[in-house]
């Protein structure tokens, strides 16, 4: 039912886009972030489901509860630089774009470090 109407916002936003594209392109774009903001807003129900879910299953299987923050960080920040990405995309600005993949990638590789070296030191206990 959710995709149902994920799919419907998503149809009217295009057709109002389209509608708007070659008159008032400044328009256009602002349809296209109303129209991804309102669909972002109507999953993160089934978001805090997954968080919930992951949550659970790391309390269960006796994981630090840090690790699982830390790749939830990194989901969260490559989910938000690939729609911020597109987005630019869309108004035409791909070099901001690139710039907030590049970020994107760099903040998740600084996230990426302590669980880096949490494996690394369990391979030294190893040895």
């Amino acid at each position: 039912m959710l995709m149902i109407k994920i799919a419907t916002l998503a149809f009217v936003g295009l057709f109002l886009t389209l509608l708007f594209k070659n008159s008032k392109s400044e328009i256009s774009v602002f349809i296209s972030l109303a129209v991804s903001v309102l669909i972002l807003l109507l999953i993160i129900s089934q978001v805090q489901e997954i968080i919930t879910f992951l949550r659970s299953v790391a309390d269960k299987a006796n994981i630090d509860t840090v690790y699982i923050g830390i790749v939830l960080k990194i989901l969260a920040i490559a989910y938000l630089a690939s729609f911020t990405s597109e987005i630019c995309k869309d108004a035409g600005a791909s070099s901001i774009a690139t710039k907030v993949e590049f970020s994107g990638k760099i903040m998740i590789l600084v996230l990426a470090i302590p669980i880096l070296m949490a494996v690394l030191n369990s391979i030294l206990q190893i040895m």
